[in-house]
């Protein structure tokens, strides 16, 4: 068996053809979806970055692995303890562990492990090309590893190649000579005067007048990224160096198609396209961030092709990142292994079976703590530190009705919310119940002072917030946040 597994950074699957988006920004990604199955519930169990790929490469949750921020006790792997063999659960149990084992021969080409200091990610491959940007690459940085590594082993059997793009990660990078293929064409409609006027009023990092997490400063070298959105002229420009990285990202992926091609071994290769994370593209007032345990943040594209798969096939069914480990091990008629939380969808893959779950539990804790729940046409999220966004303390939405989560309904709604309550507290029992540890992550990153992109930010942000107009801000945040102004 050969498997291309293709982890595109910061990836909203709403910004693809084959996922009904308006710009052309994907042809390759597109063509390759059209002969395989395309998920449109699948999301990251823990977003972003770092907790993302640890549950994907563990099979865990991020409340087992312990890995739910990025900085920290909560961005390390839990120390197993006494239970703790020669090796580690990563080295026999991780995702290229377990497909090693198989057979096959692992190989990662990414910067990922540098990136967070993630070094159990490395678990399980033969061979890890370290691009060497700590994910400040671009395309053209990371193509010609890939493309020599399949001119010397594509006609080898039995590999897996997990290979890594940045582009769509701020700040946008692609170079200029890019240019900008959608210069003439309008942002989605739901982004109107009306909606922007509410998004001028917002405060908190990556709100329209602070890009930059923090303060509207611009860096020179990355033209594409604005600093500040003063009007929608200002998210245009930021919703184009957004799809420019995906279609210069796409453009490079469709030479590596080429080459697997040029090889003879295109169509009988095994081919995931998929991403860590979303982006907030205007969702909650926020833009160019992965940073709540929202729909645009944690639902992330899925697509997958093969020659025994179902082809041009849509499953709507509600699914894990983690999921895909014991998805991989139904597929070589392997036990999973005992470690894994995922659930297998093998079954949709060979038959086209529906096996969605019936709710997800989301987590986000690396610039605001909320846990979320996912459920028929519902998301309800309950925030535990806001991140300075001034969120409530429930949110509820129907993405039937508003995708693009601008009405928190949670108040005219108790029924459902409470019923979402409900769905998580059960899973929660179950969770803590099934490991040694009585420790929350999520509480981990409270005690320990906050998310880490909001801790101790405060005090900095103030005099931003005067210079933009918003003092009023001020006050609010420290009656939600008086331990940082003392």
């Amino acid at each position: 068996m050969r498997i291309l597994f293709l982890d595109l950074d910061t990836l909203r699957p709403d910004h693809l053809g084959c996922y009904g988006y308006e710009r052309n920004t994907s042809p390759n990604i597109d063509e390759i979806c059209n002969k395989g199955i395309r998920f449109d519930n699948y999301y990251c169990s823990d977003a972003p970055c770092l907790p993302s790929r640890a549950a994907l490469m563990s099979g865990r949750y991020g409340i087992h692995t312990g890995v739910v921020g990025h900085g920290g006790t909560a961005a390390d792997m839990r120390l197993q303890g006494y239970k703790r063999r020669f090796r580690d659960l990563m080295g026999f149990e991780s995702l290229p562990s377990f497909i090693k084992q198989q057979g096959l021969r692992t190989v990662s080409i990414s910067p990922f492990a540098e990136r967070h200091s993630a070094w159990w990610f490395y678990s399980g491959f033969n061979e890890m090309y370290n691009t060497g940007k700590r994910g400040d690459e671009i395309a053209s940085d990371i193509t010609p590893t890939a493309l020599k590594w399949i001119k010397d082993n594509a006609k080898n059997d039995n590999w897996y190649l997990h290979l890594n793009y940045w582009d769509a990660h701020t700040p946008y990078r692609v170079p200029d000579e890019y240019g900008n293929p959608f210069e003439q064409e309008p942002i989605p409609s739901w982004i109107n005067e009306e909606v922007f006027a509410k998004h001028l009023k917002k405060i908190g990092p990556h709100s329209v007048h602070e890009i930059n997490m923090y303060n509207n400063k611009t860096n020179p070298e990355f033209p594409r990224q604005p600093g500040e959105l003063l009007d929608i002229n200002d998210v245009k420009k930021m919703m184009d160096g957004y799809d420019c990285g995906i279609s210069y990202m796409d453009k490079n992926i469709g030479y590596v198609f080429n080459a697997l091609e040029e090889e003879g071994v295109l169509e009988d290769t095994m081919i995931i396209i998929s991403a860590d994370h979303g982006e907030n593209m205007g969702e909650l007032g926020i833009y160019g961030e992965h940073g709540t345990a929202d729909y645009a943040t944690c639902r992330i594209p899925m697509i997958i092709s093969g020659p025994n798969f179902k082809k041009g096939m849509v499953d709507k069914g509600l699914h894990y990142n983690l999921d895909f480990a014991p998805t991989v091990a139904d597929l070589f008629n392997k036990e999973p292994a005992p470690s894994w939380d995922g659930q297998s969808y093998a079954p949709t893959l060979m038959d086209g079976k529906d096996c969605g779950r019936d709710f997800l539990v989301l987590s986000q804790c690396a610039h605001v703590c909320q846990r979320s729940l996912r459920f028929k046409n519902w998301l309800y999220m309950r925030t535990y530190h806001d991140g300075y966004h001034m969120f409530e303390n429930e949110m509820l939405f129907n993405l039937d009705k508003d995708t693009h989560e601008q009405y928190n309904i949670a108040t005219e709604n108790k029924d459902i919310c409470m019923e979402a309550v409900y769905h998580m507290n059960n899973w929660h029992d179950d969770m803590m119940n099934s490991m040694d540890c009585e420790i929350d992550p999520l509480w981990t990153v409270m005690k320990e002072g906050g998310p880490f992109h909001a801790r101790g930010a405060l005090k900095n942000y103030c005099p931003h917030l005067e210079k933009t107009g918003r003092s009023y801000a001020i006050n609010l945040l420290k009656e939600r946040h008086p331990e940082e102004f003392k």
